[in-house]
């Protein structure tokens, strides 16, 4: 199973939510699911952020612990963004390369 989580007033706009912001939320679905079955299925389930993901925001929405992907959207019709969105930058790595 895999839930996708878009604020409603990023729907359609081009803005994205902040990252801690989105994590949270996804923190929050993971509760509901722990509550509703356990906390092995809670941690087995992909939760991903959909958004308006673009090359800007990928790095910082996936360096969050509780966001597992990204949906992209209108970026995906750009093949130079969409490059850079599926080739993302995980910060860890990117502080150890520094």
């Amino acid at each position: 199973v895999v839930i996708a989580y878009e604020p409603v007033w990023a729907i359609g706009t081009g803005l994205v939510c902040g990252a801690e912001d989105a994590n949270e939320v996804h923190l929050f679905l993971r509760g509901v699911l722990e509550n509703l079955y356990d906390e092995e299925v809670a941690q087995q389930t992909r939760i991903q952020y959909g958004g308006s993901v673009t090359p800007d925001s990928v790095d910082e929405l996936m360096a969050q612990p509780e966001i597992d992907g990204c949906l992209v959207g209108g970026a995906s019709l750009d093949a130079e963004k969409f490059g850079r969105i599926i080739n993302y930058v995980k910060k860890e790595a990117a502080v150890a390369a520094e």
